[in-house]
């Protein structure tokens, strides 16, 4: 059996268990029960051939007052980085139904501590108890110990369970659209960011190398496996240590616990607030994914996220603060400072606010200017609308770099994949629209080569930025005679104006060709001149579309009233 049907068949049967939970439980909550017991089970499978070695070595360590130690001897004993010392396992709990919820609390604290941290953040006591009082726990347990629900490392390898604990995440998050979104980013976009962050990188993809990679708002961590997939397939070789950080506390849970299903370090994946509190202070990683609220306001982080500001770019938002209602160009911020400064890549994905919004100098313009001055922004891609499950709106992958290749320093390609995709049969939420492999893969090619094509352009990084300049003209009295003072006119701020003159075009130039003939008493207040970037995406792809001859509309017009004449003559009759 191939691995994807494996996991199919597996996610099916695990899947159908939730049909127990109709009544007592709603549809979207069936996943606050099923996933929670499916992290249990694994465990349970995985320590099961331990599990007596792992009992004596608990004995064995009784006496001992250092519990880092016995920590340390016990997950020796039971061979991966947690254990459980209580003497029940699932099969076991079925021999005595009456006390089945008494000795299940027993079973789940018998755990290792970073087990139960993850049943804490799940909230799975109030889940337990609802069970318990609906008279379902005997019968989850029992279905959990059939053979479909069989997660023995021996049947399942750790590969196959992440893809058979993504898969059930997913069908989760689509039954709960409402919060889909927040939490789960589809899967073809994730395929293209990966994609696009391991593009050309030969030391990564042939190599037996060890690299980083970091996402800020990890969510259930499906960047980060999608790229540990990715490159599993394309270099065994090669080993991707996975971080992340995520504020809500069940997804946390889920993203930990997959990670721990699949033999790694789950200790990387952190909780708590990242714009408030930088769980991973003054690291840096080889790459970073990432998918930031869109449109969610900082101001419960306010003090905290200004405080840091005032270090400048000691600390993360030393390039500007965006308005307080939006949130997501602090988390581009966070990006570039935590990539490796000498060769390091991020995929982040923004709304079109960030392109555009704020004037010259303002924070979001000057949050551009530094990408683009410094030279960080490699390129951005527009994708299609209605492929997020809580928004149908424009977004966009900015892709970042700390070290260019040669050939697209000082450039940047903007990249339109805004019409590559096709209808969904059913939507999910907001989503209509999957983005299907053929695009996938020419929007790879088109960014890997690095041209000019019909859905890509490239620009220089100085052709996004402009001078924002004051125009002033002189105020005048009552004769029509120019107001001096220290024999200079003073400017009349009702004819105050402001030009907008790219950098890449010289200002006198500009202004005796544009201004001066229309206002020869105008002059430039050099002063107040400010530098800003944006990035009008949309303009740079539009194509006009002529308006249709009057006489082919005519000709239109007159086929349709001979038609609708020959309806009402055959209705008549």
């Amino acid at each position: 059996m191939s691995l994807s049907a494996n996991v199919q068949e597996k996610a099916n049967l695990i899947w159908a268990i939730a049909d127990k939970l109709v009544g007592p439980f709603e549809p979207h909550e069936y996943g606050e029960v099923i996933l929670p017991f499916v992290v249990i089970k694994r465990f349970d499978c995985i320590l099961a051939d331990t599990k007596d070695k792992v009992l004596e070595e608990h004995k064995a360590v009784q006496g001992l007052d250092n519990k880092e130690l016995i920590d340390v001897r016990l997950k020796k004993a039971s061979g991966v980085q947690f254990y459980n010392i209580s003497p029940f396992t699932f099969e076991k709990l079925l021999d005595a139904p009456n006390n089945i919820a008494s000795n299940f609390k027993a079973y789940l604290a018998g755990f290792s501590e970073n087990v139960q941290n993850i049943i804490e953040k799940f909230d799975f006591d109030k889940q337990l108890a609802r069970l318990v009082d609906k008279d379902l726990l005997y019968i989850i347990i029992q279905e959990f110990c059939s053979t479909k629900a069989d997660l023995h490392p021996d049947k399942i390898s750790n590969l196959e369970m992440g893809y058979i604990f993504e898969e059930i995440i997913r069908r989760f998050s689509e039954a709960h659209n409402g919060a889909a979104g927040q939490h789960y980013t589809p899967r073809e976009v994730i395929r293209l960011m990966v994609n696009i962050l391991f593009d050309s990188d030969d030391e990564i993809l042939t190599d037996t190398t060890v690299k980083t990679i970091y996402d800020p708002t990890v969510g259930t961590g499906g960047m980060l496996s999608v790229a540990s997939e990715y490159l599993e397939e394309m270099n065994p070789d090669a080993k991707l240590l996975c971080y992340g950080q995520e504020i809500n506390d069940k997804t946390f849970a889920i993203c930990k616990a997959d990670m721990l299903i699949k033999g790694e370090n789950a200790d990387n994946i952190k909780n708590g607030n990242t714009l408030a509190d930088d769980k991973f202070e003054d690291s840096k990683f080889s790459y970073i994914l990432s998918n930031p609220p869109f449109g969610i306001e900082w101001k419960k982080e306010k003090s905290a996220v200004e405080a840091e500001a005032k270090l400048g770019f000691a600390g993360r938002f030393g390039a500007g603060l965006p308005p307080v209602s939006d949130s997501q160009m602090l988390f581009l911020q966070i990006c570039i400072n935590k990539l490796n400064p000498d060769k390091g890549k991020a995929c982040v994905i923004q709304n079109g606010s960030p392109l555009f919004s704020g004037d010259a100098g303002s924070g979001p313009s000057e949050i551009r200017r530094y990408l683009l001055e410094h030279d960080y922004l490699d390129a951005i891609i527009g994708l299609p609308n209605n492929i997020f499950y809580n928004t149908g709106i424009a977004t966009y992958i900015w892709v970042l770099s700390t070290r260019k290749p040669a050939r697209r320093k000082g450039k940047v390609i903007l990249i339109n994949a805004s019409e590559m995709y096709e209808k969904r049969r059913k939507a999910l939420g907001d989503k209509r629209h999957d983005i299907p492999e053929s695009a996938i893969a020419e929007i790879t090619r088109v960014y890997s080569e690095f041209k000019e094509t019909e859905i890509s352009k490239i620009f220089n990084t100085d052709e996004f930025g402009y001078r924002k300049v004051v125009v002033e003209r002189p105020l005048r009295d009552e004769n029509g005679d120019v107001v001096l003072k220290k024999g200079k006119p003073v400017a009349d701020p009702k004819l105050r104006d402001t030009e907008n003159i790219p950098l890449t075009e010289d200002i006198q130039t500009y202004f005796e060709r544009e201004v001066l003939p229309f206002a020869p008493d105008a002059w430039i207040d050099e002063s107040k001149t400010k530098i800003g970037y944006e990035i009008p995406f949309t303009r740079y792809f539009y194509k006009y579309t002529p308006p249709r001859k009057s006489e082919d509309i005519m000709a239109e017009i007159m086929t349709l009233e001979s038609e609708l004449d020959a309806l009402l003559k055959g209705v008549s009759k």
